[in-house]
């Protein structure tokens, strides 16, 4: 069954509808300058409000590893996703402080940056037309990805059917998609998260 990541919850009303739903992971994002930042201290109040059968992911864009290691440390995230420009020096060194699953997204724009992805030593990648951008990318380009995957990039209620059964990723990664007016809908994220496990509950 393909796993539901449903990324950028800020609010304790977020988790509260995560909590509801069971989706696999959600994601708290460290990047500053996204509009879905949170602090240290929100990430932590919300991780002791979200359902321990729900994984946090930790997203961060270039942040430095003594960081990601104190949110781990902590228990604040279970998962860490890399976003920026980290290079596998830079996995190598967290793994160093860290057996934690390890996500590194990439931006596919040619089939190149397919390669990367299938040559990366981090245990899943996140396939994504680019940072938080909201848009669809080519999925024609993904078709000699060799790995599981995290599906990302302008996902919504609309083609994350197709997605699935064009390319069955391992996950869908939806942010902006379950929106409405810049917030996590608590609408948006059951309707997505229905269409998926009925959609894949008739299959069987």
């Amino acid at each position: 069954m393909t796993k539901i990541k449903i990324c950028g919850l800020s609010r304790k009303c977020d988790i509260e509808a995560a909590n509801a739903l069971l989706p696999d992971y959600i994601g708290l994002v460290f990047f500053r300058k996204s509009k879905r930042y949170v602090s240290f201290e929100q990430a932590k109040e919300l991780k002791t409000l979200l359902n321990t059968a729900i994984k946090a992911v930790g997203v961060f864009v270039d942040e430095s590893v003594e960081n990601i290691v104190k949110l781990l440390d902590h228990r604040v995230i279970d998962i860490v996703q890399l976003h920026g420009n980290e290079d596998e020096d830079y996995i190598k060194e967290l793994r160093r402080f860290t057996d934690k699953p390890i996500i590194k997204a990439f931006c596919i724009k040619r089939e190149e940056d397919v390669i990367k992805a299938n040559e990366s030593t981090a245990d899943y990648v996140l396939l994504d037309a680019g940072m938080g951008s909201g848009n669809v990318f080519d999925w024609m380009l993904i078709n000699k990805i060799n790995r599981p995957y995290f599906l990302a990039g302008g996902l919504s209620l609309e083609n994350a059917g197709k997605a699935i059964e064009l390319l069955n990723p391992y996950a869908l990664d939806v942010s902006s998609g379950v929106e409405k007016n810049g917030l996590k809908d608590k609408g948006k994220m059951a309707a997505f998260v229905d269409a998926i496990r009925k959609d894949e509950k008739y299959d069987e």
